[in-house]
């Protein structure tokens, strides 16, 4: 029975045996689809927001945020997230020592992954595992948001002299805590996801999904669901710390500059020009 590791140990053996910089692969599909998918995100996010808002107070409640969440999910798995992923997961898949340059890869790079599989498999090969990815978004979404949204209302609650904006270090602690909801939530989706997305396969849907199933099921146990939860909750949680933070800093920059000047604000100001 092969020797149990945890991401450590499989990381050390990674570096041992294709070079440092294997650890990162799929890196540049990651940062050309991270600018879009925040993007997407946020703007699907607080539209859909919006359209589930009480029509007469503009209050949502946790049930209308998590909804939203789950369409926002649905939106940029459907958009980015998807492709970003296939092609990151072929990259890390291959295996391949990045110190020998003799030894060279199927796929170079993000783009040359593309084009390839477009080219073998066709543009659809981009979109496999559409669904699954579609369904781990839009769980990680609708827990991240809601837990965030629920948070930052106990906050304001308990600091009323805070005005709109919370200290940064709070936005930093509530995202690290909604962002690391997301993989424990759905961790089995991921999964099973990266398993049909890792390789080609003439299997097809619900055929596809249930065969990787059964076969993790019966070659690996049920705890094989579960593998790779630790480097990802270390990868999302920190991310989504940072990322809630500097959206609300934005976010409130971008209010300062949309609001129209008080009577005070505006007499200062033509004082000023005098």
């Amino acid at each position: 029975q092969p020797k149990r590791q945890n991401f450590i140990s499989v990381g050390m053996d990674i570096a041992r045996k294709e070079g440092v910089f294997s650890l990162y692969k799929g890196l540049g599909a990651v940062v050309s689809g991270i600018v879009p998918k925040m993007s997407i995100r946020f703007w699907s996010f607080n539209y859909f927001k919006d359209q589930l808002a009480d029509k007469e107070t503009g209050k949502v409640g946790n049930a209308q945020t998590f909804l939203a969440g789950l369409l926002a999910g649905t939106t940029e798995a459907v958009l980015v997230v998807t492709p970003m992923d296939v092609i990151k997961i072929r990259l890390q898949a291959q295996r391949h020592s990045m110190t020998d340059p003799l030894d060279i890869p199927k796929y170079r790079n993000a783009v040359h992954c593309a084009y390839v599989m477009i080219k073998e498999e066709g543009a659809a090969s981009l979109y496999k595992g559409v669904g699954l990815t579609a369904l781990r978004q839009a769980t990680n979404q609708a827990a991240n948001f809601t837990v965030y949204e629920y948070l930052k209302r106990q906050l304001h609650a308990a600091q009323p002299g805070q005005g709109d904006t919370l200290p940064a270090y709070q936005h930093m602690l509530m995202g690290f805590l909604s962002g690391a909801c997301g993989p424990l939530f759905n961790a089995p989706i991921d999964t099973i996801k990266t398993r049909i997305q890792k390789a080609p396969s003439d299997e097809k849907g619900w055929v596809r999904f249930m065969n990787v199933t059964k076969g993790i099921i019966k070659n690996e146990g049920y705890r094989a669901f579960y593998k790779g939860l630790t480097p990802r909750v270390l990868r999302v949680a920190p991310g989504q710390s940072i990322t809630f933070m500097v959206y609300e800093r934005v976010y409130a920059w971008l209010n300062t500059l949309t609001e129209e000047p008080t009577s005070v604000q505006r007499a200062a100001t033509a004082e000023a020009s005098q």
